[in-house]
């Protein structure tokens, strides 16, 4: 038996103990979760600048403040998030307790990645632990530092049986695949999460998959360019690149294209330096084979910023590209560096054409004051989320459901999304051992019978029309004998 096979059994076992529903011991195992992000901030920070060259402040902003709110929200709202649903009830159960009932799915594998390995990895545990779920994470191998301190550290914390650490590389992540789950949590690349899923399904196992893709910023030429350009470099160069929602190219008209260049670049210096190779908040690539990787995208496109590499230290400047079409090699793979290639088109109309031509992105930026513009493109295009006059800033928002949409993943989480993207939303309906002899009516003539329901609302028709016509020869006889007797009264008189 494999020591993945034994760590899922363990964790199997641990989970039908029951010890995970208490709402008590899930608090505990958050509160331990969140003590070890705090206590060991220094571990963390030391093996993201190992793995990614990200320095002490980038690591708090992009890996740990986040995960903590998520965790704070949980431990908040896991009563509320937990309790009873009740749902809208029809005549037929009037009288009877209807709700939908949150419950664990049971044992859940966790894969994390390696561009923000605390981030991506640890987040969904969080929803795993709130939902009364057992969880065998598997960090990537990729970010070998990160994985090294969060398999011998996060045992210290939580429930080591019920929450394994299981680190390794294809061989291992492989034997977990094989192995049933009750939900599995892919965060990478599509190719990758094509071969999850096809492994989940052998056991008919649901999956989330956040996945990624080329998600476009179209820039209108009558919005301000100058903050347009200052937070499209931000959210690009940001962890060198290396971020799935990261803008992956730009569409402008060409009569803009020179002048978001020029502002670029100068955001470029004021965020990096004249050489960003010595500044401490610009990291590396996470390894040689994506460094050469993303210097092979280069080819056929003309720099027009940047383009130094030192392929010894996995540095890439932050680089812009124009001269790129559609055809060109940056745009055959999503880039997931800091490449920022410019392709122009005519306007609004020709940018939603090149972007409804590909597959549904993670994320579609757009920078307009037009209200109208950004409305229409949320009409007639589709991505995972769309978010208009910033970047990145939707991830930080628990409230809104995370994830892709076809080819850039399925499934959401962050908040609430991750309790019931992690749960089993069941159905429960409760009636009473009484008033037997109406439930025979309702019986006889719903199940006893082959009821059509074109007839139904016919005959329903016919009733309420006769009924109508009765209450009118009502009114018709009162009002007759209304007349006649005044008639009456009037013969009298004479």
């Amino acid at each position: 038996m494999s020591r993945e096979q034994l760590v899922v059994q363990l964790a199997r076992r641990s989970f039908q103990t029951g010890k995970t529903k208490p709402l008590e011991y899930r608090i505990h195992q958050l509160k331990s979760l969140l003590r070890f992000i705090s206590e060991r901030r220094k571990d963390i920070a030391d093996a993201v600048k190992r793995d990614l060259g990200k320095s002490e402040n980038g690591t708090e902003l992009f890996e740990t403040l986040g995960l903590e709110g998520e965790i704070k929200l949980a431990i908040e709202k896991l009563a509320e998030w937990a309790a009873p649903r009740p749902v809208e009830q029809n005549l037929l159960t009037i009288l009877d307790e209807v709700y939908v009932q949150p419950e664990p799915l049971g044992v859940v594998l966790i894969i994390g990645a390696w561009n923000y390995p605390w981030a991506v990895t640890l987040q969904p545990l969080v929803g795993a632990i709130a939902a009364g779920n057992a969880a065998v994470i598997k960090p990537s191998e990729v970010s070998a530092h990160s994985a090294k301190v969060m398999e011998e550290l996060l045992p210290q914390y939580l429930d080591k049986d019920l929450y394994p650490v299981v680190t390794g590389g294809v061989s291992e992540t492989q034997e977990l695949l094989k192995q049933r789950f009750d939900h599995i949590f892919y965060t990478g690349n599509c190719t990758v999460g094509k071969l999850v899923m096809e492994a989940a399904a052998r056991h008919l196992t649901p999956v989330t998959l956040e996945l990624g893709g080329k998600s476009p910023c179209y820039i209108d030429k009558n919005c301000d360019i100058n903050v347009a350009c200052r937070r499209i470099t931000w959210g690009k160069f940001v962890n060198c690149g290396q971020t799935c929602i990261a803008p992956d190219f730009i569409l402008c008209e060409p009569c803009i294209q020179s002048q978001v260049v020029e502002e670029i670049q100068k955001c470029i210096k004021e965020f990096y330096t004249d050489n960003p190779e010595t500044f401490e908040d610009y990291g590396r690539i996470i390894n040689q084979r994506h460094f050469k990787r993303l210097m092979a995208l280069m080819e056929g496109s003309t720099v027009a910023v940047g383009g130094d590499s030192d392929e010894s230290h996995c540095y890439i400047a932050p680089t812009v590209l124009k001269d790129v079409t559609g055809e060109s090699k940056v745009m055959k793979e999503e880039i997931f560096g800091p490449l920022l290639p410019i392709i122009t088109v005519s306007g609004i109309d020709e940018a939603i054409q090149f972007i409804n031509e590909r597959e549904k992105p993670l994320v579609i930026y757009i920078f307009s004051n037009d209200n109208k513009l950004i409305k229409r493109v949320i009409a007639e295009t589709s991505s995972g989320a769309l978010l208009a006059n910033d970047c990145l800033v939707h991830f930080t928002v628990s409230a809104l459901p995370f994830g892709g949409v076809g080819n850039s993943g399925m499934g959401c989480y962050h908040g609430r999304h991750s309790f019931d993207q992690l749960s089993h939303l069941r159905s429960c309906l409760i009636k009473q051992l009484k008033m037997e002899g109406v439930n025979s009516i309702w019986a006889r003539f719903l199940l006893l019978k082959q009821v059509n329901v074109s007839r139904l609302r016919r005959m329903a028709l016919l009733a309420t029309l006769a009924g109508l016509a009765a209450f009118a020869c009502i009114l018709i006889q009162q009002w007759i004998g209304f007349v006649s007797g005044r008639q009456c009264g009037v013969v009298q008189e004479i």
